[in-house]
């Protein structure tokens, strides 16, 4: 339930479970196709449970040292107090345009359609990035052990042109894909945790001193907070997918705080149990020492090399998973900004059989053709330049949305009144954003630490942040048929 944001004092209008939306009768997403174990897969999919692991954990470990699972705990508590008041706001929204649907209801649509300009940006930046550390990895994976050596570029346009294709044929069979994938990479962690665990936890037994709160707040705290918050970037399916959900007031629900479960149990038990392997005094110096193989020494100390050449397999095979599910995810993006009116209308259509958005599947996966073809041409580097400037920019970016969107729940209840209870509407909404600041203050103010210790020219790069809301900004002002509200259904 909902009312125009430009018309605060008019009566509130039915629910919009209840109306038509504009543009009835005309092909558009499948409602009721999705249930929670669906949403969820997309979320953990997004993650990348394997590649954030053995990627992200050894970071959080130099940095925080043993204390790494309570600090993964402490960031799935932030999304939590965050999910509270979007839980609330989503009984009365669903719209595949995700937290930009909510901005537009809470705040308005010129500044809904800012915020779309920084959510274009940071997902864009994302999949580039991450296309880009692919390639690189599957490279490695093919030289070591297969004797392949495909150049990386290869790789990445042949594997950007297969999932562009699953997601033009649609999200049955992408969740198929992921089902497999996922399940595969968790299996792997599940044995690894398992006999730690099982076999007495290492030199120092299965201790408990990673959730002393004496060791959270150690110096490093900061950005290893930084780290850990960056592993749940892709929470913002559960909003996206909204539209396609069976029984949404039910499903979206259940599907955010499952996977914030999830997600947050599996990163601390995880930790949890790598640290205990090494060692509580002695975690901190590996990790520091060999991050890229922090996790692949435990393994086979362990389990056995067997294990550790799974994992390797996995780590490419997590990023195939992540990749789609956030294309999948940001087609459904620019679906609802072209149905919007703020992207080409001929976007914003879906098959009528399938009620799959496969003309923005197909833009997106044009587009990252082209950004990652010009990295190329100029000769940059995939991991020092392409992955670590555009992730660090797409990071930023999420952030600051995720900021805009706690404050946007706020307004949106202050003005309709549809709920009554305080911690709902203000005060965890209110939390949240605080907490985002201080997440974007964190990665601001390390934002060398996130480009891998260089700074220099990438810094500038975040200055097209506030170049993309500002044009968002003026675009929605010279185009007045922009409406959100018409994809409330």
């Amino acid at each position: 339930m909902s009312t125009t944001p430009s018309h605060p004092a008019e009566p509130v209008p039915p629910t919009a479970g209840d109306i038509e939306p504009d543009g009835a009768g005309r092909a558009g997403l499948r409602p009721g196709r999705l249930g929670v174990a669906a949403i969820v897969f997309f979320v953990v999919a997004a993650v990348a449970p394997m590649a954030a692991v053995v990627g992200a954990s050894p970071v959080v470990f130099a940095a925080n040292g043993v204390a790494a699972p309570a600090t993964y705990l402490l960031a799935a508590l932030l999304f939590a107090v965050f999910s509270v008041g979007y839980v609330a706001m989503s009984r009365h929204i669903a719209n595949a345009g995700g937290f930009v649907a909510y901005v537009a209801q809470g705040i308005g649509p010129r500044v809904a359609t800012a915020t779309a300009g920084v959510a274009v940006l940071a997902y864009i930046a994302l999949q580039a990035a991450l296309w880009s550390q692919f390639s690189v990895f599957a490279n490695q994976l093919l030289v070591q052990h297969a004797d392949l050596d495909i150049p990386p570029w290869v790789l990445m346009f042949a594997s950007l042109a297969v999932v562009t294709a699953l997601t033009v044929r649609g999200v049955d069979i992408s969740l198929k894909v992921l089902g497999l994938l996922v399940v595969c990479e968790i299996a792997a962690f599940v044995v690894l945790d398992s006999v730690i665990i099982f076999s007495g936890g290492g030199a120092d037994g299965n201790s408990l001193t990673a959730f002393d709160p004496t060791e959270l707040a150690g110096p490093g705290l900061g950005i290893a907070f930084l780290f850990c918050s960056t592993c749940f970037t892709g929470f913002e399916a559960t909003v996206v997918f909204s539209e396609e959900a069976k029984d949404r007031r039910r499903t979206i629900p259940r599907a955010v705080y499952m996977s914030i479960a999830f997600i947050g149990v599996f990163y601390a038990l995880t930790t949890w149990a790598l640290g205990n392997s090494v060692g509580s005094d002695t975690v901190q110096s590996a990790a520091a020492t060999d991050p890229a193989g922090f996790v692949f020494a435990i393994a086979t100390k362990e389990v056995g090399s067997w294990l550790t050449t799974v994992m390797e397999v996995l780590v490419v095979t997590s990023f195939i998973a992540m990749l789609i599910g956030f294309q999948n995810m940001f087609a459904r993006y620019v679906y609802a900004l072209g149905r919007a009116n703020v992207l080409p209308h001929r976007l914003g259509t879906a098959g009528a059989g399938t009620g799959t958005p496969a003309a923005a599947a197909l833009s997106v996966g044009v587009v990252l053709m082209i950004i990652l073809a010009g990295f190329e041409l100029a000769d940059a580097d995939p991991l020092t330049v392409t992955f670590s400037w555009l992730l660090s920019l797409g990071t930023v970016a999420l952030i600051a949305i995720l900021a805009l969107t706690s404050i946007s729940i706020v307004a949106f209840f202050s003005r309709t009144r549809l709920e009554t209870s305080m911690w709902k509407t203000k005060v965890a909404p209110s939390v949240a954003f605080l907490g985002f600041v201080v997440v974007a203050f964190l990665a601001i103010d390390n934002y060398d630490v996130l480009l891998g210790g260089q700074g220099g020219v990438a810094r500038w790069l975040l200055l097209l942040i506030p170049l993309c809301a500002a044009l968002g900004f003026c675009w929605a002002a010279i185009r007045p048929n922009i409406d959100y509200q018409a994809e409330l259904v």
